[in-house]
C-alpha cells in the first residue's frame, strides 16, 4: 500500500502480463519468512518458481504475492496477497488478504472459513438466472478470444449478471462470502487458487474442474459455486463445448 504512494517500476512478462517491483519485493519477503521458520518446506510462488519443480518435502507453501497485478499497476483497488500451505499435495490452511478493504479471508480444512474472524457462508440462491457470477481471462487472451467470449456469452445469457474483477483469489473468496454465487475460469495456476478454493469450500461451497472432475489446482481450470447452482454451471460449460465440437 505504501508503494502505491511512492511509485514503483512495472515490467512485462508477456504482451499484457505485467510484473511490478512490489510483486517481487513481497515474494522475497514471504520466502525469507518461510525459510527462517520452516527451512525444510517447499515453496511454489508466481514470480520465482515453476509449477514443475520437484517436491522435496510433504509441506509446500503456495502463494501469489500480488494477485491482481494489472489492477495494482493501474491504480485499481482490487488486488490481494494469497497464501496456502499444502500437506501431501492438499491445501490445509489458506489466507487471502485484501489491503485496500482490510479484509482477511482465512480457512483451515474441516474448521470453516472466516472473514476478519467472522464465519463465512456461501449464498443460498438456487437459480442460475438469479445468480451473480464472476470470471477471469488469461494473459494470452488475444490468442483465444473466440473460445473465451463464447463461454462468457453463454453464462451471460443464463445468469443475472457476470463480472470480471481481475483477481482469481478474491473471486473465490467472494464466492465463499456469498457475494458471488459462482466463478469459472480457465488457464489458472496453483498460486491463483490454492488458498481461495479452500476458503470457498470451507464456507460451504463446491469447487470442481470445469468438466466436473475433482478439483486439482494444477489442472488450470475450475468452477466454484455455492453448490446449489453448480450443476447448472457445469451444464452451461457442456453445452458450449458440444456446440464448439459440432462446429469444428
Amino acid at each position: 500500500m505504501a508503494r502505491r504512494e511512492t511509485g514503483f517500476r512495472v515490467d512485462k512478462k508477456g504482451t499484457i502480463d505485467l510484473v511490478t517491483e512490489v510483486d517481487l519485493e513481497c515474494e522475497r519477503l514471504c520466502r525469507a519468512i518461510i525459510a527462517e521458520r520452516f527451512p525444510e518446506h517447499d515453496v511454489l510462488a508466481e514470480e520465482m518458481s515453476s509449477a514443475s519443480e520437484p517436491a522435496t518435502s510433504s509441506y509446500r507453501w503456495v502463494f501469489d504475492p500480488l494477485d491482481g497485478t494489472t489492477n495494482y499497476a493501474h491504480g485499481l483497488p482490487i488486488f490481494c496477497a494469497s497464501l496456502a500451505l499444502e500437506i501431501d499435495g492438499r491445501a490445509e490452511v489458506g489466507a487471502v488478504y485484501d489491503p485496500t478493504r482490510k479484509e482477511l479471508f482465512t480457512a483451515e480444512r474441516g474448521e470453516g472459513a472466516f472473514l476478519n474472524g467472522s464465519r463465512l457462508h456461501v449464498s443460498t440462491e438456487t437459480e442460475l438466472i438469479d445468480s451473480l457470477l464472476v470470471t477471469g481471462f488469461p494473459y494470452d487472451v488475444h490468442k483465444q478470444t473466440g473460445d473465451l467470449v463464447e463461454m462468457f456469452a453463454a453464462f451471460l445469457g443464463r445468469a443475472r449478471a457476470v463480472r470480471r474483477l481481475g483477481s482469481a483469489a478474491l473471486d473465490l473468496c467472494y464466492v465463499g462470502a456469498g457475494r458471488f454465487e459462482g466463478f469459472w475460469e480457465q488457464h489458472l495456476r496453483p498460486w491463483d487458487v490454492a488458498a481461495g478454493a479452500l476458503i470457498a469450500t470451507e464456507a460451504g461451497g463446491r469447487v470442481t474442474g470445469m468438466d466436473g472432475s475433482q478439483f486439482d489446482p494444477a489442472a488450470a481450470h475450475l468452477i466454484s459455486s455455492n453448490g446449489r447452482i453448480h450443476e447448472a454451471m457445469l451444464s452451461v460449460v457442456r453445452d458450449v463445448r458440444r456446440s464448439r465440437n459440432r462446429t469444428n
